[in-house]
């Protein structure tokens, strides 16, 4: 057998072998993303603050430790406090993953810890509301900090002109589980009659049944992705991961145009996510929607955030990624502007609302993701990347709190939801002044003709 031979061979063989490893990176996104779908944005906050009703004195507030809170403000509180508890723990498993290279073990405990809080949900009734709270703030932790690690193994599995395409089917395989568990739960939460149980029976048994799929799909990944061996540098893992994030800070100095882009981002992209776990509290609580119908909206949001990521990449290129995220602002902005008008017991308008978030939701994501890799100087897109999930991770707890304390003063949730306008016209005013062209050409990359 010739060199030439032997060469391919072995290029065939790793190219099977990082095959099989993408297919199991795959399934982590089908896996978990049923607890983003069911349980975070559909069932928990509407059935938890039912909850922590059923626990609160006659003027509706409850008292953890003491402190007095809106027994309808105790869910988004709860996900504000997860966040800072991902925010803290991150670093920690980040520079363990890096210097020990075993990602498998940490992305295993992470993942069945989040799984076996969600699944752990089954016990949430009566006025269990702490119980309900401390189980919401594990799992949603838990799947931040999942997340991380499964976002690094990335680099490893997929050659640079591959990752767009394999990121990509990643995420299409998350929103695939999410409308299919989507679906089983609305046949178990409508017909829960005829399966002899009560409505909040068919709610625990759809928000454990996301904890064991989760559990369950997680066993793929892990059997299939492999770890790779680092060379030991003698730094700890926690010093060397806060020293690496901070070293990263401090480089993106020098890139202040990326700065101002991240800063934007992180801004109107907190907003997009209180809205995703806040709209079936507002759906339920405030206008008066029942649980088929919340679910139903939340699965035309996913169909929909497919469709509008497509078209929004097609407008990308012809108005330019910045011009269309600037577009996507500006609707989001008449989207909770419409939303605090929307007339209580009128699903028919609450579908409508539902569809123009899929339609924006997908695509501005997506386009902000690809106008920040432009701004990565070549070489640190790895550093820049992982500082990007920090900070966002870092800055996601503002939004809830912003909508939990707005109830908590007004008593109102369409003040509570009109509150979140700050962060869709603040991001929408910090983006529209970041100069993108003259950004990229800072950073070192090749200006795009249309950007």
């Amino acid at each position: 057998m010739t060199a030439g031979t032997a060469d391919r061979r072995d290029g065939a063989d790793s190219a099977r072998e990082r095959r099989r490893e993408q297919h199991g990176w795959f399934f982590y996104d089908f896996a978990c993303s049923v607890y983003s779908t069911s349980v975070l944005t559909v069932f928990l906050g509407p059935y938890l603050t039912s909850v922590a009703k059923a626990a609160a004195d006659a003027d509706g507030f409850v008292h953890p430790l003491g402190i007095p809170v809106r027994a309808g403000s105790v869910f988004p509180y709860a996900v504000s406090v997860s966040v800072v508890l991902a925010v803290v723990v991150m670093p920690f498993a980040g520079a363990a993953a890096d210097r020990s290279g075993r990602k498998k073990p940490l992305l295993a405990l992470s993942a069945y810890l989040g799984a076996a809080a969600t699944t752990g949900m089954f016990l949430l009734d009566g006025d269990r509301y702490l119980l309900g709270a401390f189980l919401l703030i594990v799992a949603n932790a838990s799947l931040a900090v999942s997340m991380v690690l499964y976002n690094a193994y990335l680099p490893q599995i997929a050659e640079p002109h591959e990752r767009d395409a394999v990121s990509s089917r990643g995420w299409a395989f998350g929103y695939t589980s999410g409308a299919l568990v989507l679906v089983l739960n609305l046949a178990v939460y409508s017909g829960h009659a005829s399966f002899g149980l009560s409505e909040g029976d068919a709610v625990r048994i759809c928000l454990a049944s996301a904890g064991l799929w989760w559990g369950a799909f997680t066993l793929v990944p892990l059997r299939r992705l492999r770890d790779r061996r680092v060379t030991a540098d003698g730094d700890g893992a926690v010093g060397s991961g806060w020293r690496q994030l901070l070293a990263t800070l401090k480089d993106m100095r020098r890139h202040p145009l990326t700065l101002s882009f991240l800063l934007a981002y992180l801004v109107y992209n907190d907003g997009v996510q209180t809205v995703i776990s806040q709209a079936s509290v507002y759906g339920s609580e405030e206008l008066g929607l029942d649980q088929t119908t919340l679910i139903t909206a939340v699965l035309l949001v996913q169909i929909l955030a497919v469709v509008g990521a497509l078209g929004m990449g097609r407008l990308a290129r012809t108005h330019g990624a910045k011009r269309t995220v600037l577009a996507s602002l500006a609707v989001w902005t008449l989207i909770l502007a419409t939303g605090y008008f929307l007339p209580a017991g009128a699903p028919v308008w609450f579908y409508c609302l539902a569809a123009a978030i899929g339609l924006v939701l997908g695509g501005s994501q997506a386009l902000s993701r690809s106008l920040f890799s432009h701004l990565v100087p070549r070489g640190k897109e790895a550093e820049y990347f992982s500082a990007y999930e920090m900070s966002d991770r870092g800055l996601s707890w503002l939004g809830p709190l912003v909508f939990g304390l707005a109830y908590q003063l007004t008593g109102s949730y369409r003040d509570a939801i009109i509150s979140l306008v700050i962060f869709f016209v603040l991001g929408f005013v910090l983006l529209a002044r970041v100069p993108v062209r003259r950004a990229v050409a800072a950073a070192g990359n090749p200006v795009p003709d249309r950007i």
